[in-house]
């Protein structure tokens, strides 16, 4: 590994942290930059997945240290997350490299159209339903976004907030506290497909991964600071990255 690949991975790790931490769509720069290195789409989903897995492990402890995350609380949420990625992940396996790039870009349109709705209401807490018990909807929901989780996980922390603000009535920082958990649990899960099928870069992962994990910590301790208004920027924000990204994937599929 030359050393212009490790700092492309390292800086573009940063930012990758950064983003997931906060609210969500940076995977969609760890798999192009993964790309751009030459790695095929499924072992860039694949490796992908490590230095998510550490980047959670920084921000949940920090959250928990800042009283922001009660991790006993918050682990219900994670369960049907869980189950729901391992099924993801033995899908994805089986998809043509075209099939999951089409995959791809419908799942980020998708994603921007959902973000531009109500995105006001993301930053409302509502005591009645956090006290709620979880309805089977909710459960069967959280279930379905663990197999896309398992699929791709590109853009999985918005409809994470979106579920905990909208249905469950914590505010968005709060909330984002609670996605950085569910995907921490859910993605050691959804990495054994990729590993049995050897479909995971570890050297690539691993130094992605210095650049998350410092990422994630400056964007944990921003987030505690300056809270939800902060977070619904930085959504605004990724906004804007996501469009550009999609444009920019388009236009090399065109070639």
């Amino acid at each position: 590994m030359s050393l212009s690949t490790i700092a492309l991975l390292i800086v573009s790790g940063l930012f990758v942290g950064f983003i997931n931490t906060l609210a969500g769509g940076g995977t969609i720069i760890s798999i192009s930059v993964f790309m751009f290195l030459g790695l095929p789409p499924m072992v860039a989903n694949g490796t992908n997945r490590i230095p998510i897995f550490l980047q959670n492990l920084t921000a949940v402890t920090n959250y928990s240290k800042k009283k922001i995350l009660n991790i006993r609380t918050s682990l219900k949420y994670a369960i049907p997350v869980a189950i729901g990625s391992v099924i993801g992940g033995n899908i994805v396996i089986s998809f043509s490299e075209k099939t999951f790039n089409y995959f791809f870009i419908a799942i980020i349109l998708f994603m921007i159209v959902m973000i531009l709705l109500k995105p006001k209401m993301w930053l409302k807490e509502n005591p009645t339903k956090i006290n709620t018990p979880f309805s089977v909807f909710q459960w069967i929901l959280l279930f379905i976004i663990g197999i896309y989780g398992g699929l791709i996980h590109v853009g999985i922390g918005y409809f994470l907030i979106a579920i905990v603000v909208l249905m469950r009535g914590y505010d968005l920082l709060k909330a984002n506290a609670i996605k950085n958990l569910i995907v921490l649990i859910y993605v050691p899960f959804s990495l054994i497909p990729f590993i049995i099928h050897e479909q995971v870069r570890y050297d690539y992962g691993l130094v992605h991964a210095i650049g998350n994990i410092i990422g994630a910590y400056i964007a944990s301790q921003w987030a505690s600071r300056f809270g939800s208004k902060f977070i619904r920027y930085v959504l605004l924000l990724l906004l804007f990255i996501s469009c550009l990204q999609i444009l920019s994937m388009f236009y090399f599929d065109s070639k």
